[in-house]
C-alpha cells in the first residue's frame, strides 16, 4: 500500500507555550513528520511563543534536541532537520501584559492561513484572544486551537466557551482531543458507514452489550496536584471516553462534514441517561513493591478522588434501548490498553447440541497498542470426534494487512494540526457538545460527592477493584481481560 500525501496551503502557526512539555513532545516532531514527508510546504512558518527570553536561534537549538529526543533514529535526516529548523521563529511573549505581542505582529504574514495553538493553561486562553485582537495579529479566518480540559464543569465550560466566543467565532475554535485523531477511531466511522455489512445490525436488535476500556499502566506521578482536583471522571471519561461512546452510538449523519457529524454525537449525549449510584465503581490504586500509593503520588493522604472508574450507561433512543454501554479506565493498571468491544448477541436458536457450546461474534476495535480490529466468529474445531464450536478472529491489525507503511501511520497530533489547517472541523469538539458532555457528567460527580464515598482500593497491576468486575457479573456479562 503506498499512502498519498496530500500538501497543505502555506500557513503562519504560532505554538504559545512553545517551549512546553506537550509542545516538545507531540507538536514539534510531529510537525517535523509532516514536513519531512513533503505535507508542509517549503513557504510555512512555525513560530514559537513563550514567557523565555530568548533569540530564534535559540529556540531552534531547543526544538533540535526536542526532535532528537522524541523522534526515533530512523526519522531523524539531517537535511531536512535543517530545512523544517529553517522555518522556525521564536517570540518571547507575556500572555497577560504587552511585551512581544508587536514583534508578533511584525512576522505575520497576509494571506496565509494563520493558525494559533494554545498550548497553555486554560486560564490563560482569554488573555491570548483579547490580544491576538488587541494587536491586530489574528485576521476573520485565523484558527485557534485549545487543549483540554475544556472547563472543570458545566459552568466554567460555559464561561471559557463564552470568553472565546468573545474574540473568535465558533468556525474558528479547534477543541483538540487527540483520541479523535488515532488512525482506528476514524476507520470505526469507515467500518460502519462504508460497509453494508456492520449497519444493518448495529442496534440493541443485535448487540448485547459495548465495552470501553482505556487502560495505564502509570500512575498519576508528577501530576498528582492537578489529577486529584480533577480524577479519571473528569480527566477522562468526560472527553475521551465519551467521544468513543458517541462514535459506536450516532446515527449516521446525513454526511461527512464537521457539523453534520457533530450533530450526530450531540443528540447521543443528550440521550444518555442518568447513572443510578449503583452502577458506577470509583477506586483508587494502592502501594505496590516499587510503587507509591495514588495518595502518596497525590501528597493527600485524605484523598476521595479516584483514579480508576467504572460505569454502565445506557443511551435513551430507538436504536440501543437495553443495550448497555459498559465504560472502564484507570491508572496502574495491568496493562496498557485501549480498545472497544462490540459483543454481538447469540443466535436466537441454535440447531447444535448443547456440549458442542455456545459462542457469540465480538468486534474489537484496538486504539493502542497494535492499531486495529478483529472480529471473532464461530467455527467448528478442527479435526474428528464430532460438532465443537470454537471462536477464532478474523484479525485486521494495520501493520499486517496493510504493509510497513500503515504501521507508520501519522500520529494523532499531526494529523489533527493538519485539519486545522485545512479549515476541517470534523474531529474536534464543537462548545455545545462540550456543554452537554458537563451537563450528564456534573450530576454523576455530584452525587457520589453528597454521599462522601470513598473510593475503593485496588491492586496496581491489576484489572481495578473487584466491585467493577461485579458490575458485569450481576448481569451475567463479563469485561474482556485487560491485555489479552
Amino acid at each position: 500500500m503506498v499512502s498519498r500525501v496530500i500538501p497543505v496551503e502555506a500557513f503562519d502557526l504560532v505554538i504559545f507555550g512553545g517551549t512546553g512539555d506537550l509542545a516538545r513532545r507531540k507538536i514539534l516532531p510531529g510537525l517535523f513528520r509532516r514536513f519531512k514527508d513533503g505535507q508542509i510546504p517549503d513557504e510555512a512558518r512555525i513560530i514559537g511563543a513563550a514567557r523565555s527570553d530568548m533569540t530564534s536561534e535559540d529556540y531552534r537549538a531547543q526544538v533540535f534536541d526536542a526532535l532528537n529526543e522524541f523522534l526515533p533514529i530512523s526519522k531523524r535526516d539531517q537535511k531536512a532537520l535543517d530545512a523544517f529548523l529553517a522555518r522556525i521563529d521564536y517570540v518571547g511573549i507575556d500572555a497577560t501584559g504587552t511585551h512581544g505581542w508587536s514583534d508578533l505582529a511584525r512576522l505575520m504574514r497576509p494571506g496565509l492561513v494563520q493558525a494559533f495553538y494554545f498550548s497553555v493553561a486554560p486560564a490563560l486562553f482569554g488573555d491570548l484572544a483579547k490580544r491576538l485582537h488587541k494587536h491586530k495579529i489574528a485576521g476573520p479566518e485565523a484558527r485557534i486551537v485549545v487543549e483540554k480540559p475544556f472547563g472543570h464543569d458545566l459552568t466554567s465550560a460555559r464561561d471559557l466557551n463564552a470568553t472565546l466566543a468573545r474574540h473568535f467565532d465558533e468556525q474558528q475554535i479547534y477543541r483538540i482531543d487527540h483520541y479523535l485523531g488515532k488512525e482506528t477511531v476514524q476507520n470505526l466511522m469507515a467500518v460502519r458507514f462504508g460497509n453494508l455489512l456492520f449497519e444493518p445490525l448495529w442496534r440493541n436488535q443485535y448487540i448485547d452489550h459495548v465495552q470501553i476500556t482505556v487502560a495505564e499502566t502509570v500512575g498519576v506521578g508528577g501530576r498528582g496536584a492537578y489529577y486529584d482536583k480533577s480524577g479519571a471522571m473528569r480527566d477522562m471519561v468526560q472527553n475521551h471516553l465519551m467521544q468513543l461512546l458517541c462514535l459506536i452510538a450516532m446515527e449516521p449523519p446525513a454526511r461527512f462534514d464537521p457539523d453534520a457529524v457533530r450533530d450526530e454525537k450531540l443528540k447521543v449525549i443528550r440521550a444518555l441517561e442518568p447513572v443510578e449510584p449503583g452502577e458506577v465503581v470509583r477506586g483508587q490504586y494502592k502501594a505496590g513493591a516499587e510503587t507509591l500509593s495514588y495518595r502518596d503520588d497525590a501528597e493527600n493522604p485524605a484523598s476521595r478522588t479516584e483514579s480508576f472508574i467504572a460505569m454502565k450507561l445506557h443511551v435513551a433512543n430507538w436504536r440501543w434501548n437495553g443495550t448497555p454501554f459498559y465504560l472502564r479506565t484507570g491508572k496502574r493498571m495491568k496493562s496498557r490498553v485501549s480498545e472497544i468491544v462490540v459483543r454481538f448477541k447469540e443466535p436466537p436458536h441454535s440447531i447444535f447440541e448443547e456440549d458442542t457450546g455456545q459462542s457469540a461474534n465480538e468486534l474489537t476495535i484496538r486504539l493502542q497498542p497494535n492499531e486495529g480490529m478483529d472480529l471473532t466468529v464461530t467455527i467448528k474445531e478442527p479435526g474428528p470426534g464430532g460438532m465443537r464450536l470454537i471462536d477464532v478472529p478474523l484479525d485486521m491489525t494495520f501493520a499486517e494487512a496493510l504493509g510497513e507503511e500503515a504501521a507508520d501511520v501519522p500520529d494523532a497530533y499531526e494529523r489533527l494540526i493538519m485539519d486545522v489547517i485545512r479549515g476541517n472541523q470534523t474531529l474536534f469538539m464543537r462548545g455545545d457538545e462540550v456543554e452537554a458532555a458537563w451537563a450528564w457528567t456534573d450530576p454523576v460527580i455530584a452525587a457520589w460527592e453528597a454521599r462522601e464515598e470513598k473510593p475503593m482500593g485496588y491492586e496496581p497491576g491489576s484489572t481495578g477493584p473487584e466491585e467493577a468486575l461485579i458490575l458485569m457479573h450481576k448481569d451475567g456479562r463479563r469485561w474482556r481481560e485487560i491485555g489479552s
